[in-house]
């Protein structure tokens, strides 16, 4: 991250608003307890302060949103726009957005100054991914969420085996709590989720998209294979940066 950038997020970024302990309880309250339950629990008595939800508009989107739609279509949707999504990501948000009655989706860009001086021929994707993601994902949404105390992910435990022990809660670096909802969601979930609730689904799964990304970076999964497998195929790189991997230490264990 370019030093003038880290300074500006500095500047607007707070003090840790949850520990690991925090989050351990959390997840100790909910075990068990249906997902909406959970998430209407939360939005309702505000357990996790200030909170936005993260999506990408891919391939399993809708199911998240519609579940936060149906308790308060109010709550701040982010979306990174990095200027390399597919054209029918864009068209879907748009059009999944209006079918659901979102009410505050904030479209986040990458800094322009950052990307003249460190991707000016928008290449870097292709010598270097992880710059690519830190420009274009991780920096723009540091400024965004550094007004939350929350977000909620769309992450999934089966989606990829650096996910299989993700928890229901956490706590990122910043001290900011990440809820994860779906966390314990198999695919059987999902698809008979979108099936009772009529949800469209992204126009490029039907082609052999089961993860969705940036275009350069996404390829088409045979089946059988990690629904992520796609993603940076052929590198080492399994995420963008925006989550922290999951070690089974961050499991739903039970506070001593």
């Amino acid at each position: 991250m370019a030093d003038t950038e880290a300074r500006r997020i500095d500047r607007i970024d707070t003090a840790p608003r949850f520990t690991e302990r925090d989050a351990l309880r959390l997840n100790t309250l909910f075990r068990g307890a249906p997902t909406q339950e959970m998430l209407r629990t939360v939005l309702h008595e505000q357990m996790a302060g200030d909170l936005a939800l993260v999506s990408s508009f891919g391939a399993e989107a809708a199911a998240l949103l519609h579940l936060v739609a149906t308790i308060d279509p109010s709550v701040p949707v982010l979306f990174l726009d990095t200027g390399k999504h597919f054209p029918e990501t864009i068209a879907y948000r748009d059009a999944l957005a209006a079918r659901l009655g979102l009410t505050d989706l904030r479209i986040l860009t990458p800094d322009a100054q950052m990307l003249a001086k460190r991707d000016a021929a928008g290449e870097r994707w292709s010598y270097d991914p992880d710059g690519c993601c830190e420009i274009r994902k991780v920096a723009p949404l540091e400024r965004a969420l550094a007004g939350f105390d929350a977000s909620i992910t769309g992450r999934k435990a089966f989606q990829a085996a650096t996910r299989s022990a993700l928890p229901r809660f956490e706590v990122d670096a910043a001290g900011r709590l990440k809820v994860n909802p779906l966390a314990d969601w198999a695919k059987a979930d999902l698809d008979a989720y979108f099936a009772a609730h009529d949800l469209p689904a992204h126009p490029l799964v039907a082609q052999g998209y089961p993860s969705i990304g940036c275009a350069p970076c996404t390829s088409k999964v045979k089946p059988g294979q990690d629904p992520r497998s796609g993603r940076w195929a052929g590198t080492d790189k399994t995420e963008c940066g925006i989550h922290m991997p999951v070690s089974d230490s961050d499991s739903d264990a039970p506070v001593s």
